[in-house]
């Protein structure tokens, strides 16, 4: 670690990114490092030629706006110290919202590379939501995540459940076009959700180069909350309300899509094209991210489980 380019967010984390941005500044002064620290929205206009370690200081977002700076470029390594509200790419990657555990990581951890999604040409690190997924990131207040931390999205899920609404969306994947009407969609590179408690796959690997799909196809919030418990109990598997399954391509059309993409909101008019950029990103990690998988790589869902899961109206 020679020189250094801090990204901080001081409204990250309840305002916690001013406390961890004094504590990084003194830990940098301490090693003589060359370091810089800037602003989200000084980043654009920095050269950032010069630095090897790029840190994401903040929440996912942060680490999402830094992503289109260090992806595919073999000379520059992104370090995450978290004080958002999710944090959840770091919790993937065993990096702790502690200061001085994230920055025991940042000095002694491996670096290892990771797969990042490409939604519309535009990178995604952690994913991307339609529907259900969407009203809870996007329709959240700022307010009250700035009051109840991360527990505001739990209040925000269990009140969209509420009112679930499907939409007609034509996914093509494997080579098949299939017509599915759905609440909620989501295409996930890291599919782990509120604090690691639910995951959208059994096996997610950061370095697998697949993306992980789940679909949910009811609106009855009981049946909903069934397949959330399958989800926290790792039992997920293929029925008529919700479908399951790995790829490395995808597409999705709808005349009209509100989306979240990595927490930001998007309204998407032509359709969705999802790749990925295999092993793109370095980024300095407590283990790698195959350890960190629940279970072992395996492909769930043949295309036939998927006509069949699809065939329910």
């Amino acid at each position: 670690m020679k020189n250094v380019l801090v990204v901080y967010n001081n409204n990250a984390g309840r305002k916690k990114g001013i406390m961890y941005k004094k504590k990084l500044h003194k830990y940098l002064l301490k090693e003589a490092v060359v370091f810089k620290f800037v602003t989200l929205d000084e980043l654009r206009d920095v050269d950032i030629t010069p630095y090897e370690t790029i840190v994401a200081m903040g929440g996912d977002g942060t680490v999402n706006a830094v992503i289109p700076f260090v992806i595919n470029d073999k000379d520059k390594t992104l370090g995450i110290i978290p004080c958002g509200t999710a944090n959840l790419l770091a919790e993937k990657l065993g990096i702790s919202a502690n200061f001085n555990k994230a920055l025991k990581v940042f000095k002694v951890g491996v670096k290892t590379k990771i797969d990042v999604l490409k939604i519309n040409d535009e990178p995604c690190i952690l994913r991307m939501g339609l529907g259900y997924d969407a009203d809870i990131i996007c329709k959240t207040p700022q307010s009250l995540k700035h009051k109840f931390g991360y527990f505001a999205y739990f209040v925000a899920g269990f009140l969209f459940a509420l009112r679930l609404k499907k939409k007609a969306y034509l996914i093509e994947v494997d080579e098949q076009k299939l017509v599915v009407s759905a609440s909620c969609i989501i295409v996930a590179n890291a599919s782990n959700m509120y604090r690691n408690l639910v995951s959208v796959s059994k096996g997610c690997a950061l370095d697998d180069n697949l993306m992980d799909v789940f679909i949910l196809k009811t609106t009855n919030p009981i049946l909903f909350f069934l397949e959330l418990i399958k989800m926290i109990l790792l039992r997920h598997k293929n029925n008529k309300n919700a479908m399951y399954f790995k790829t490395n391509k995808l597409s999705i059309k709808n005349k009209w899509m509100n989306a979240h993409i990595d927490g930001e909101k998007k309204v998407l008019k032509e359709g969705i094209n999802v790749d990925i950029e295999k092993l793109s990103v370095n980024v300095i990690c407590q283990i790698s991210s195959k350890k960190r998988a629940n279970t072992p790589k395996k492909v769930q869902g043949s295309l036939a489980e998927k006509r069949s899961v699809l065939s329910y109206k």
